[in-house]
């Protein structure tokens, strides 16, 4: 039982949080979006995969892809 605690642990660690961010948007459960995937992927023969890792991606860097918002000046009120 403990190894499967510590898999658990180690895929939780290092998941991206793509199913819950897509769960957040759609205002659905997370598990919902992870079946998703799943069952696309034997379907598609695994191609949601490479959705799935765009989208992990981007997630994760969208840091860098944001746009900053420009604090307006005294003379723009």
């Amino acid at each position: 039982m403990k190894t499967v605690q510590k898999i658990l642990f180690f895929f939780e660690l290092r998941s991206f949080g793509v199913s819950q961010w897509l769960a957040n948007i759609f205002s659905i459960r997370a598990e919902r979006v992870r079946l998703f995937f799943i069952y696309a992927s034997f379907v598609a023969l695994g191609s949601p995969l490479i959705i799935y890792f765009v989208l992990a991606f981007l997630l994760e860097h969208q840091h860098l892809l944001k746009f900053q918002k420009r604090k307006k000046s005294i003379w723009e009120l």
